[in-house]
């Protein structure tokens, strides 16, 4: 995709699930990454895979929570590269565990704090490059972000909030020319679900998502790509997304018990 060659691509949360699905999706394109998140060890290992696709990438090792290592990361990658074009905001942390039972409230900190709090300190310190290339940043928000889920209220008040936050952010953006894309996944196969805290702040350890219809990592990716590429507005992944979406105005009870029964039999 011609859109894409040559641009200079911060991805965070790149070691694992959609990020990793998406650097190596990106890298045959012609993309410059800047790949980022925790564990370094497997930021190293997906770029050796990078590497071999494409351009040698940057591997910058940041917790999204610190606002300095925010700040570092994107002043690292225009030193690097020389540029920045697109910012996709894609690390996240999810729970499973309905408000009641929870001992740790602390987890609702920490979920917006890499959810929400995140994407907005990079944002800031990548907005000036970005509004001189005339950029693109990306969330990769959820469905959860466009209704209620169960046992996943602080994952979808974050969720929620970051919407809210880049669909301001883009009508404040709009005569400096540069996109926001909102990419809102149904269900995806990805880490994400095995390190969901628990009710006590532990990660459940394992994936509580079944289901032949759920996503892979490389499937959304793959879907994502093309919207990328475009500066589209809004990806939803599933139609299960879109329609709900759009039922909510007129028959919320409904698509308040289709996610009910989607968390109750893990899809």
């Amino acid at each position: 995709m011609e859109g894409l060659t040559d641009k200079v691509v911060v991805i965070t949360g790149a070691s694992e699930g959609i990020g990793r699905a998406l650097a190596l999706a990106m890298a045959p394109l012609g993309c410059k990454l800047a790949l980022s998140a925790r564990n370094e060890s497997r930021l190293r290992s997906l770029a050796h895979e990078v590497s071999s696709q494409g351009h040698e990438p940057l591997v910058f090792s940041a917790d999204v929570t610190s606002r300095n290592q925010c700040e570092e990361l994107i002043e690292t990658c225009i030193e690097h590269f020389g540029r920045l074009d697109i910012l996709i905001n894609n690390a996240g942390l999810t729970m499973w565990s309905k408000f009641d039972d929870l001992i740790d409230l602390d987890i609702l900190e920490q979920i917006m704090k890499v959810n929400y709090l995140g994407p907005a300190y990079l944002t800031h310190a990548a907005l000036p490059e970005l509004k001189k290339n005339q950029g693109q940043i990306v969330i990769v928000s959820s469905v959860a972000g466009l209704t209620g889920v169960p046992t996943h209220s602080g994952y979808s008040a974050s969720k929620h909030a970051v919407i809210g936050f880049f669909d301001s952010l883009r009508i404040e953006l709009a005569e400096d020319n540069v996109a926001v894309t909102t990419i809102c996944p149904d269900f995806v196969t990805s880490e994400i679900h095995k390190r969901a805290l628990d009710s006590q702040g532990q990660p459940v350890g394992l994936s509580l998502i079944k289901g032949a219809k759920v996503l892979t990592a490389e499937e959304c990716a793959k879907m994502m790509v093309p919207v990328i590429s475009s500066r589209g507005r809004l990806l939803i992944t599933s139609m299960r997304g879109r329609v709900g979406r759009l039922l909510k105005l007129f028959a919320p009870c409904f698509i308040d018990n289709i996610a009910r029964r989607a968390i109750a039999s893990r899809y």
